[in-house]
């Protein structure tokens, strides 16, 4: 997609002429609309404003996504005499002087292909996580210790060296939110443990990582960057063969949505897998419920929606905490009433339907969310993770 200048209010052109003269051969074009153009022509206006955008725009889609990228609506459209945005931006690619050699209209625009190098990425993290739990088996005491110590480090490196490529990768200038993630992984790895001892219902004996959810989750990170790349080439082909931006958002939900449920697939099956070869039980509702989260997370980022995805995120690990802190504090003489909720939910549906109801609620505002966000053309404007 080409750039988009700034989006301002209708004003005088900073020039005589809001456009240089058409070549003999456009004459045809520009005079479809020259019922429109007046002293005071508003359209005129935007395209001086948009000039590079019109100019690079292989179809009138891209001008829509590009205008709608900066606030302009439907309702925003009413004021330069228009029912929505795309036909402005209809008109506006009609009126752009153009020569012979440029691609036709019907030029779709390409999506770059990953290197594969990017896609092998992602295995990385599963693999050094199976490494470090097949360690953790064959070693005792001190270096158990190490090897868990290390195992976390060359993970997190494996994990941060994926996101750094592929389709998920997070555009430049785009904030992290390393704190809150760390947060919810490390309750998937002792957080049950921690809650049991809280309520009462530990049991003795060395702590153990739930190594399950912990190896399902790092492996699950080759589907969900299948399913970003995905998604990303689907929208990509919607954008360049959609007729407006409606039909555009309405073709893309199906996608989003179907990606989800994919992964969501992918990910139960891996849960599965690794509880028959570890010989554990598996947590699928808190580790599924987190994938989820992350996944739509890290592709609200991908495709520069930063915002939602942290604050998702930090109330997810508040719930946590505070489920934790107040099932400690309820231990305190008086305070037992602290504990209720959290002794009534675990008592229920077990310790897990803590991490699960707290994941899956912020999982299901950020799929919301993101049927309205990453559905629209200006979030497939340029390919996601692009400065």
């Amino acid at each position: 997609m080409s750039g988009v200048g700034e989006l301002d209010r209708p004003g005088t052109p900073g020039g005589p002429d809001g456009w240089p003269p058409a070549p003999a051969g456009s004459g045809s074009r520009t005079r479809a609309a020259s019922s429109r153009r007046g002293v005071a022509d508003p359209v005129k206006v935007l395209m001086h404003r948009h000039r590079a955008l019109c100019e690079r725009a292989v179809d009138p889609l891209e001008i829509a996504a590009g205008l709608e990228a900066h606030g302009l609506t439907d309702r925003t459209a009413a004021r330069f005499r228009h029912r929505d945005v795309f036909s402005l931006a209809e008109e506006m690619y009609a009126r752009v002087p153009r020569d012979a050699d440029r691609p036709p209209a019907s030029a779709a625009p390409q999506a770059p292909r990953e290197p594969r190098a990017g896609v092998l990425l992602a295995l990385l993290p599963g693999v050094l996580c199976l490494a470090t739990v097949l360690g953790l088996r064959f070693t005792e005491d001190r270096l158990r210790l190490a090897v868990a110590a290390l195992g976390v480090l060359a993970v997190a490196l494996g994990l941060r060296t994926a996101l750094r490529h592929g389709p998920l990768r997070a555009p430049a200038g785009s904030f992290g939110v390393p704190t809150r993630t760390c947060w919810l992984i490390a309750w998937a790895l002792f957080g049950d443990r921690v809650l049991r001892e809280g309520l009462g219902n530990g049991a003795d004996g060395p702590w153990h990582p739930a190594t399950v959810s912990a190896l399902a989750l790092a492996l699950a990170c080759v589907p969900a960057v299948w399913c970003a790349r995905l998604f990303s080439l689907g929208a990509r082909r919607r954008l360049a063969t959609s007729r407006g931006l409606k039909e555009f958002a309405s073709s893309t939900t199906p996608l989003l949505l179907g990606v989800f449920g994919l992964f969501l697939c992918a990910l139960g099956g891996l849960l599965a897998l690794c509880g028959a070869l570890l010989g554990e039980p598996a947590v699928y509702a808190g580790a599924g419920a987190l994938g989820a989260l992350l996944l739509l997370a890290r592709l609200l980022t991908a495709h520069g929606f930063a915002h939602a995805p942290a604050v998702a995120l930090g109330v997810a690990a508040t719930a946590e905490a505070t489920a934790l802190v107040t099932v400690f504090a309820g231990r305190l003489p008086g305070c037992s009433v602290l504990a209720t909720p959290v002794r009534a939910l675990a008592g229920s549906w077990g310790t897990d339907a803590v991490p699960a109801l707290a994941c899956a609620s912020a999982a299901l505002a950020l799929l919301i969310h993101a049927t309205r966000t990453l559905t629209r053309a200006s979030a497939h404007a340029l390919p996601p993770g692009s400065p």
